[in-house]
């Protein structure tokens, strides 16, 4: 039986989401319809969702920016796109401003992110603009023994840290350290590894600092275990045990929960970078005179240029970044569920919720 075209939006926060039926056709100029094959379930949905962050969009929308599928339908302009398999960009620039010519896409204000400024794709089919869609080789990830759903990942999970990699500068013979390796930091554990850096993971959550310990972390450190200034010692000791530099650390902050910063901030040492991937609305309380004192810096990291899109996409179907042991699919229908159950800290990878499961 096949059913007529629908995505689930939120209506308020935190109130069940509805399933709505919609007609995506025909699409714009510009734009294409993108049949999803799967969108994971971001902490970012959860913030939208359960937290009241503000979303630009009014209410009904729906949510989910981490987007796989195929285009049905291509409007004027985009035709070339006509039945490829793509990544939809989770911030979509407007390619023309003065911030896009200048390589400044994600702070483009005329930029779209699904679930926010347009619906997302928590649905059967999403409207996008086609500039910046992401081709997938089918031949190539049929060989990586991935579904085209499970590549909805990329298109936050893993593009964010790989350009936070690329923004900080990672090289071989760096040491990198991953505060938070659930969600985004899984990848960017893999990715900092793949950029040739000894990688450092830091979590509560044991069983996710084994796991990393299997996919590209060198040294794993609980921090409910060591922490402070014990915990700067620990890796500083690691670092000369293993002929890496005691300056220039890469620190990438990616728990999004106000400890993780404040344990981030505390490892600033000379020539420092630090980047912040996660995010959360709470505020901590932090020594600023510190970037000063180490001549550090602290960079942001929204989403990621969609130039940079095909060569993070490369690290997975060449094998590099996994992705099947972090990711599992679940029925668009039960959204509601795997929400509640992903705030819950229920799951253990993450989801993609896939319409025609």
């Amino acid at each position: 039986m096949t059913h007529p075209p629908h995505r689930w939006v939120m209506t308020a926060v935190g109130e069940p989401m509805r399933k709505d039926d919609f007609d995506p056709f025909p699409p714009s100029v510009g734009e294409v319809v993108v049949e999803v094959a799967g969108c994971g379930v971001c902490h970012t949905d959860l913030g939208f969702y359960y937290d009241g962050v503000r979303v630009n969009h009014e209410l009904p929308l729906a949510l989910g920016h981490e987007i796989s599928g195929r285009v049905v339908a291509a409007g004027a302009g985009a035709e070339g796109w006509q039945g490829k398999a793509v990544i939809v960009p989770s911030v979509i620039p407007c390619g023309e401003c003065k911030l896009c010519a200048s390589g400044q896409g994600t702070i483009c204000r005329k930029q779209k992110m699904p679930g926010n400024d347009i619906h997302g794709g928590f649905a059967t089919h999403v409207c996008v603009p086609a500039r910046g869609l992401c081709l997938v080789d089918e031949r190539k990830l049929a060989a990586a023994g991935l579904g085209l759903a499970d590549l909805s990942v990329v298109a936050d999970a893993v593009t964010t840290p790989y350009q936070a990699a690329v923004q900080a500068e990672v090289k071989p013979g760096d040491l990198a350290i991953v505060v938070g390796t659930g969600g985004v930091g899984t990848y960017a554990v893999q990715v900092a590894r793949a950029f040739g850096a000894t990688v450092a993971a830091l979590d509560v959550d044991q069983a996710k600092l084994d796991t990393m310990a299997i996919y590209g972390a060198a040294l794993t450190l609980n921090v409910r275990q060591v922490q402070g200034r014990e915990l700067k010692k620990t890796i500083q000791d690691f670092a000369k045990n293993n002929g890496l530099p005691a300056t220039g650390w890469k620190i990438f902050e990616c728990s999004g929960t106000a400890a993780g910063q404040d344990t981030a901030f505390g490892l600033l040492t000379y020539g420092a970078t630090l980047s912040v991937v996660g995010f959360t609305m709470d505020k901590v309380e932090l020594r600023l005179s510190n970037l000063m004192a180490f001549h550090a810096r602290a960079l942001g990291n929204w989403g990621c240029l969609t130039e940079l899109y095909p060569a993070a996409l490369d690290l997975v179907l060449d094998g590099k970044v996994p992705l099947a042991p972090f990711v599992e699919r679940h029925p668009l229908g039960d959204i509601n569920g795997i929400f509640a159950a992903a705030r819950a800290h229920k799951l253990t990878r993450r989801a993609v919720l896939v319409p025609n499961l």
